[in-house]
């Protein structure tokens, strides 16, 4: 049976909003229908108690949506300009909700579905422009990372998503529209920059580097450079950083974030080597190594420095959120969808066959 361009590039699409779907309606079930508690809303920062619950992050993105009002939102974030870097998925929400309260979290969830779903199709679409298997799209579609910001109110399925987009239409020959992505995806959540840098080398279908692409990318880097100029002004910092409240730095020693681990408790770090050793930390160093080999031969390869760029990421992760198993599958995204791209531009089946075990870290949030 021959199936149409179409469906091809669909299906895997609807297999990645259902995973978003699933599991937000099991948190959704557990919580007597209330879209709010996606959210995980503490009580520390949402009425202002000292001592009062932490929640987690996908409550900062509730409350701007609430009220993006940089004054009145400001106390209700544990750090204010690092989370109000991530200002698109707020924005977007109030938007759609046309402010209505109730209808706020609705639209939190629904755009991050979609999200998640286009992203999926443009990733379905990249492997079949070259010849390959359209599922391979699943290793970036059913990523835990991607369907877990669904369902807790977060930024990955909107900020990866956009690049997934922005990388293909830089690719197929639409420049603007490319890079009109990528520089949204920084205000979606800056952890993209590894996208957008790279985005600096993508050429066209005619294989030369397009220099309305260059410009685009360029203007939204102003653009995102004034936001970080605006949030001192507003909150006395940039918004450019590690971790919320309780982050770390980012480590000058690549691993370093997960040795310390160790130091505290070396029965974790056991634990996490035997998790995050073979899908997250092998990845990293294989794709440190796989695009540094690529760049000597090639500097402009664009695939290869997004490659990269998020391999160093995730080689020198804060140690708060190497700790964080949520926070530490949520950041190597970048890292997921930075392989697949690679491995179907480099015709790397054997990789692209392994990135399909990583749906396996979905049940990382059975518990969630």
């Amino acid at each position: 049976m021959v199936r149409s361009p179409a469906f091809r590039v669909v299906w895997p699409a609807v297999a990645s909003a259902a995973a978003c779907l699933v599991f937000a309606g099991a948190r959704l079930a557990a919580n007597a229908w209330d879209p709010k508690a996606l959210a995980e809303l503490g009580t520390r920062y949402t009425l202002l108690e000292p001592n009062g619950t932490e929640g987690y992050d996908g409550q900062f993105t509730y409350m701007m949506a609430l009220d993006l009002e940089p004054t009145a939102v400001g106390p209700h974030l544990d750090r204010p300009a690092y989370r109000y870097q991530r200002i698109l998925l707020p924005v977007v929400a109030r938007w759609l909700s046309f402010g209505d309260e109730p209808a706020i979290p609705w639209a939190l969830l629904g755009v991050s579905v979609v999200s998640a779903a286009v992203g999926t199709a443009a990733v379905a679409r990249w492997m079949l422009d070259r010849g390959l298997w359209e599922g391979y799209a699943l290793g970036f579609g059913l990523w835990v990372g991607v369907v877990a910001s669904a369902g807790l109110f977060l930024h990955e399925a909107l900020a990866y998503g956009l690049v997934a987009v922005g990388w293909l239409a830089c690719r197929r020959g639409r420049p603007l529209w490319g890079a009109a992505a990528l520089g949204l995806a920084l205000f979606a959540k800056e952890t993209t920059l590894p996208f957008w840098a790279a985005g600096f080398f993508v050429r066209g279908p005619d294989g030369h580097a397009d220099r309305r692409l260059r410009l685009g990318l360029a203007a939204s880097g102003v653009a995102f450079v004034l936001f970080q100029i605006w949030l001192l002004a507003a909150y006395g910092e940039v918004g450019l950083g590690s971790g919320g409240a309780m982050g770390t730095p980012f480590e000058l020693v690549p691993l370093m974030g997960f040795v310390r681990i160790g130091s505290v408790s070396p029965e974790a770090l056991a634990l996490y080597a035997l998790v995050f050793g073979p899908t997250i930390v092998l990845p990293a160093l294989w794709a440190a190594v796989s695009g540094g080999v690529r760049l000597v031969g090639d500097r402009t390869q664009a695939e290869a420095w997004a490659l990269l760029l998020n391999a160093g990421l995730i080689l020198v992760v804060p140690f708060s959120t190497a700790r964080e198993p949520l926070g530490l599958v949520r950041l190597a995204t970048g890292l997921v969808l930075a392989v697949l791209l690679f491995a179907a531009t480099h015709g790397r089946r054997r990789v692209l066959n392994y990135s399909l075990f990583w749906s396996a870290m979905l049940a990382l949030l059975v518990r969630q």
